[in-house]
């Protein structure tokens, strides 16, 4: 997987590059396909912030972190796209659960 990553105002590291790296293939498991993952690293005046835009099939991952620590930016970044993609996978299951329930509860009251 090809990861696009720029920074503004830092350089960045090989330690940074695969320390972003290894936690973006951590995505992998949720068996989607991260289509031009890019990651914008920067730093402020007393903070690291980290931003990211993933397209997917079904949409686009947008998320972004700052950290007074580098790394744990990063890590709240990719924890905030693990939640995003999360519930784009288990969505279609959540509409689909709310249907049965529904179902069920009327079947429920017309045999009463």
């Amino acid at each position: 997987m090809i990861v696009n990553i720029t920074s503004k105002q830092m350089e960045i590291t090989p330690a940074i590059r695969n320390h972003v790296e290894n936690r973006l293939s951590k995505l992998n498991k949720w068996q989607v396909n991260l289509i031009n993952p890019h990651i914008i690293l920067s730093k402020g005046p007393q903070v690291f912030m980290a931003d990211a835009t993933i397209s997917i099939p079904n949409g686009t991952l947008v998320a972004g972190a700052k950290h007074e620590d580098m790394y744990v930016a990063i890590n709240e970044l990719l924890a905030k796209l693990e939640r995003q993609l999360n519930k784009v996978q288990h969505k279609g299951e959540a509409r689909r659960t709310y249907n049965s329930v529904k179902e069920l509860n009327l079947d429920l009251e017309t045999q009463q």
